[in-house]
């Protein structure tokens, strides 16, 4: 959920900055490309292979329990295991506990690509558990370069920085959107916005609520991801990845 960049974005999560990577690097042709599935370009995204049902109660990291699942999506994709496990894991939460908001993970794996390349943004590793390390951090959002000016909200605890807010982790959450919606989702008894299971879940409910509570309308999926970014090509930019992943598609 970026902030600055324009006027009218909403004041919730900030960019990394690190701007979209070029897809296609030349005119030649791809030849293994010719041979895969027609991407979708409908809102909202294709929801993909569905995550089986999993007990979202049992203890330590759930997210290992779509193991089975996500392998093969994973090499398909090119989405990191981990990463998809926590997508997975997130969306099945939400779809267990709130059903009508009807998030798919291809959404979740839509934005994280965007805001941080599954959480690898610049060699960050993700670990077993759902740590990344070194930890994502955004510009300092002190209003230049076109950002919005958000003022230091939690001492820096969070995001390092005492000054100016930063956007943390693998979906880019502020510290004052964190405090609100940053739940635990690997089981270690606290939410991290740096883990990747904690953020997803995070994030899974945060585009329910500004979704109203039902991303399966164009204009509900529209509104939730419009929280990010206030832009149709950020709008964009996330669907189409969310439609290649799912037809199991690289992007």
């Amino acid at each position: 959920m970026s902030v600055g960049r324009g006027a009218g974005r909403r004041l919730v999560l900030a960019p990394l900055m690190i701007g979209a990577s070029a897809l296609l690097a030349s005119a030649c042709l791809d030849l293994p490309s010719l041979n895969r599935p027609d991407i979708p370009d409908g809102i909202p995204p294709g929801p993909g292979a569905p995550t089986p049902y999993i007990d979202v109660n049992a203890p330590g990291r759930t997210s290992e329990l779509l193991r089975g699942w996500a392998g093969p999506i994973s090499d398909s994709t090119g989405i990191p295991l981990i990463a998809l496990e926590a997508y997975g894991n997130a969306a099945e939460i939400q779809r267990q506990q709130h059903p009508e908001c009807g998030l798919a993970w291809t959404t979740l794996a839509g934005v994280a690509a965007v805001e941080s390349k599954h959480g690898t943004h610049h060699g960050t590793e993700i670990a077993a558990n759902g740590d990344t390390a070194p930890p994502i951090r955004g510009v300092a959002l002190d209003g230049t370069k076109g950002n919005m000016q958000i003022h230091d909200t939690d001492g820096g605890k969070l995001d390092g920085d005492p000054t100016h807010d930063r956007a943390m982790g693998p979906f880019q959450f502020i510290p004052e959107t964190w405090k609100r919606y940053g739940v635990d989702a690997n089981g270690d008894g606290r939410a991290d916005p740096d883990n990747i299971d904690d953020a997803a879940l995070s994030a899974a409910r945060y585009l329910c609520v500004s979704s109203g509570g039902d991303m399966t309308t164009p204009e509900g999926w529209e509104d939730a991801v419009k929280v990010y970014n206030n832009s149709m090509k950020y709008v964009l930019d996330v669907r189409d990845r969310a439609n290649a992943y799912s037809v199991n598609v690289r992007y």
